[in-house]
């Protein structure tokens, strides 16, 4: 069956409603498209909790800043329902910047202290446009489920709080970092690098796992395993670090002492490219889903 591309807000939630009136649970899996397999793995994690899988691909103006890459965020809309339909997804919601902000619209989310901490303080205002267009899509759609993955720590976060402050009725799933071969978080972003900076932006994936056999070798002082992590950008020139830090997980507040369940954040530029990354500390053999259970269960 071919994946049904919806692009108003009237025909998603006509959809969706029945959807749910037929169908067990209802899942959604919000993207900016330019899918990569981080996404798809989101996508056959929702497939097998639900019954119902709506895929939304939107580039949120919101999100971005005026220096920011609004205008040359990848865009491949065919080639991203292509690859949704080979997985089975029931419905894409595709809609211009004008369905989801009409003219006159006034009212965006003030998602709260942790919004202002680490990407919220480099990029003001980033968060408000996520949990302005999230909020949206919870209400347009109303699944049961929704997936994002943790590469995206901070907005998860963010988002889960967002859910229990506000009353809304859905679960949010996390599905663990995807990485490319070579250890590189994948991202939409990654396009841009070019062969160097490429090569140079793997010192984000080196500077966790140092920080990590650090922490399994016995080390529990914070701040020595960020001199550690620092000292990894430090022997790399094309990367600028934008800060490292390993916090408590729901309140993104620094930790003293590293522990199971404490996460280490990352934000570096590499050739003008911003790449984030982090790591949930865990006891030596831990598989990424149970460190993900560390922290966001329930």
């Amino acid at each position: 069956m071919t994946i049904r591309t919806l692009t108003t807000v009237a025909e998603m939630s006509g959809f969706a409603a029945e959807a749910r009136t037929r169908a067990g649970r209802l899942g959604l899996v919000p993207t900016m498209g330019a899918l990569h397999e981080g996404h798809l793995s989101l996508v056959r994690q929702a497939k097998s909790q639900c019954q119902v899988v709506v895929v939304s691909i939107f580039v949120n103006p919101a999100q971005f800043g005026p220096a920011e890459d609004f205008a040359r965020y990848p865009r491949h809309l065919e080639n991203d329902l292509e690859r949704l339909h080979c997985l089975g997804v029931d419905a894409a919601f595709a809609p211009e910047s004008r369905e989801i902000y009409p003219p006159g619209f006034s009212n965006y989310v003030d998602p709260g202290r942790l919004a202002t901490l680490y990407e919220g303080a480099l990029r003001p205002g980033h968060f408000r446009g996520v949990a302005t267009v999230v909020l949206k899509l919870f209400n347009i759609v109303q699944p049961h489920l929704a997936f994002f993955g943790q590469k995206d720590f901070q907005q998860v976060v963010i988002l889960r709080r967002l859910v229990e402050d506000l009353n809304v009725p859905v679960r949010i799933v996390v599905g663990p970092t995807v990485r490319e071969a070579d250890g590189l978080a994948m991202s939409s972003r990654n396009a841009y690098l070019n062969a160097e900076d490429r090569q140079a932006a793997l010192v984000l994936r080196r500077s966790l796992e140092r920080a990590e056999a650090m922490t399994q070798a016995g080390e529990e002082m914070g701040e020595k395993v960020l001199e550690e992590m620092r000292g990894s950008f430090a022997a790399e020139p094309r990367a600028q670090l934008d800060y490292a830090a390993i916090v408590n997980p729901a309140s993104l507040e620094a930790v003293e002492r590293v522990a199971p369940g404490t996460v280490a954040l990352l934000a570096a530029r590499v050739g003008g490219v911003r790449l984030i990354d982090n790591l949930i500390f865990g006891a030596p053999g831990t598989s990424p889903e149970s460190r993900l259970s560390l922290v966001f269960a329930g």
